[in-house]
């Protein structure tokens, strides 16, 4: 078993309050969640109107299907033109961990 969890840290266009960032996030978790059926969150930066930190996880018996899969998450965050992706962090966890 693989697992692999990508930490996306994303800097949001003209937001001005909180629920403004809600209606510009929360589209992009369904959207991750929908095309990749991985589990994902907003895990970060919650007190900050501008700023986010996405965190994206999958599970899977082959690990290149994993970093596939991590690869399409940021891609497609990346591609988003209301987001500026500032950085990409990305954590394993093989069987022999």
């Amino acid at each position: 078993m693989y697992v692999g969890a990508l930490e996306l840290d994303v800097v949001l266009g003209d937001i001005r309050s909180l629920k403004e960032k809600r209606s510009a996030v929360r589209p992009v978790l369904a959207e991750l969640r929908r095309r990749f059926e991985v589990t994902v969150a907003e895990a970060g930066h919650l007190d900050k109107h501008r700023r986010s930190l996405i965190g994206v996880a999958a599970v899977a018996a082959d690990a290149d299907h994993v970093r596939d899969l991590l690869d399409a998450c940021e891609r497609l965050v990346a591609g988003r033109p209301e987001l500026e992706l500032v950085s990409a962090r990305r954590r394993w966890l093989g069987p022999h961990d």
